[in-house]
């Protein structure tokens, strides 16, 4: 009965046992530093969606992800600087193993820069985001092979040092500005590393997503709040096992990616955010996450895509959620119908 499921749902099973399975050992072994979030955007990225997502070979990818947790790690143990000084260490280390590396895995920034906002000194973290890349990598592999999903050759991508000398600069230098306001305002969620990861998508990448900014924003919100609510309630006043609180958010954002049709990777990782935070930080998340992602996605579209250039229907198509649009095309319909008497 299993396999007379849709492959693309099945691939969605897989993603979800993996997720449940993770933060089901974080509980169990009592390590909350095993709960990695961005390894659902990854799951997303590398299982769910049957399309090339970054350009990156599954090698390339665990060095990455180790190179960038173990990092983390060191520069919360040794670093002298504060907080906006390792932020920006550890977001030019990432820039220059990407540029070098010649890939664009951008959720390894999110590896390397959640330790420093959480404080996370334990080598339990690295060890687990290594195991957990592995995981992803053979996954990625037996499906392949099954014929679950479809096979993606790696390109390594053309460098041109000038301007991505000059992007990846620009980029520091905004991320910095986010942060300092973040630091001053005491609203460190602005700087979550999933909306890190998607401004840089956003500057980068040219995947569709960059063309559906509100949308983007929305689910963003969206699964914070999901997280937050069903951590909030879930766990802390209800006190159900943790894994159970990850079925409960993951469940309805894959529904959410299915009902829209478009799944969002950082989403994923957004969602989960809300398993590694105290209880007073929960019902204020969702709107530092949307504050957030306003800026981030603000300046990406302002800086790095000119909207301000855009033709009338380009910012209705980019700006007005799809439903929305759907609505409008409806009711125009409905308008031309002739009245029936």
């Amino acid at each position: 009965m299993f396999y007379s499921i849709p492959l693309r749902y099945r691939r969605y099973i897989y993603a979800l046992l993996m997720i449940l399975i993770m933060v089901g050992c974080a509980e169990g072994l009592a390590e909350r530093e095993i709960i990695f979030p961005e390894m659902a955007a990854l799951a997303i990225g590398m299982w769910v969606v049957d399309k090339r997502v970054w350009h990156c070979n599954k090698w390339k990818m665990l060095l990455a992800m180790s190179l960038c947790s173990v990092t983390g790690v060191l520069i919360v143990r040794y670093s002298p600087f504060p907080l906006l000084g390792n932020i920006a260490l550890a977001f030019s280390f990432a820039a220059i193993h990407l540029t070098l590396s010649r890939t664009t895995l951008i959720p390894q920034v999110s590896a390397i820069i959640l330790p420093i906002l959480l404080k996370t000194d334990s080598w339990v973290y690295p060890a687990a985001v290594i195991i957990m890349s592995l995981i992803i990598i053979l996954g990625q592999y037996l499906m392949e092979k099954k014929q679950l999903r479809t096979p993606i050759e790696y390109i390594p991508v053309k460098i041109y040092w000038r301007p991505v000398l000059l992007s990846w600069t620009f980029l520091l230098f905004t991320v910095l500005s986010v942060a300092s306001l973040a630091i001053y305002t005491n609203n460190i969620y602005f700087i979550l590393p999933p909306l890190i990861v998607t401004y840089i998508e956003f500057a980068h990448s040219k995947a569709g997503f960059r063309n559906r900014p509100v949308q983007i924003l929305l689910t963003l919100f969206a699964a914070s709040l999901l997280g937050s609510l069903c951590q909030w309630f879930g766990y802390y006043q209800w006190h159900l096992p943790e894994f159970l609180i990850a079925l409960c958010i993951i469940g309805p954002l894959f529904l959410l990616f299915e009902l829209s049709g478009k799944p969002f990777a950082p989403a994923g990782a957004v969602a989960l955010i809300p398993l590694l935070l105290p209880p007073e930080d929960l019902l204020w998340l969702p709107i530092q996450v949307f504050i957030g992602a306003s800026l981030f996605i603000g300046i990406a579209m302002l800086c790095f895509q000119k909207c301000y250039n855009w033709t009338r229907p380009q910012l209705i198509v980019c700006f007005l959620p799809a439903f929305i649009r759907n609505l409008r095309k409806h009711k125009s319909a409905d308008e031309k119908i002739p009245p029936h008497f």
